[in-house]
């Protein structure tokens, strides 16, 4: 049955939950298990692109062309999976 790990941090940007989620999921695919990742963030579906690199960091451009903030690409590197918008 499909398992779920949620990691959270409120609203506070930089604390590492980005890298915590992919860092973890590395080590569960190591495990031999499936891993994919959804990230839950009120910004999400603005166009990223747009937002101040000082607030929400830089930029990370799927590949379908959306703009979100760079954890999906620390999720797309670390875990060697495809996300889309």
């Amino acid at each position: 049955s499909m398992k779920y790990v949620l990691v959270s941090g409120g609203v506070v940007s930089g604390l590492g939950k980005g890298v915590t989620a992919s860092s973890l999921g590395v080590l569960l695919k190591a495990a031999g298990l499936r891993v994919t990742a959804i990230k839950i963030d009120p910004y999400l579906n603005i166009d990223a692109g747009t937002m101040s690199p000082f607030e929400h960091g830089e930029v990370f451009v799927l590949d379908d062309g959306g703009e979100s903030d760079l954890d999906l690409g620390n999720y797309e590197r670390f875990m060697d999976v495809t996300l889309r918008r």
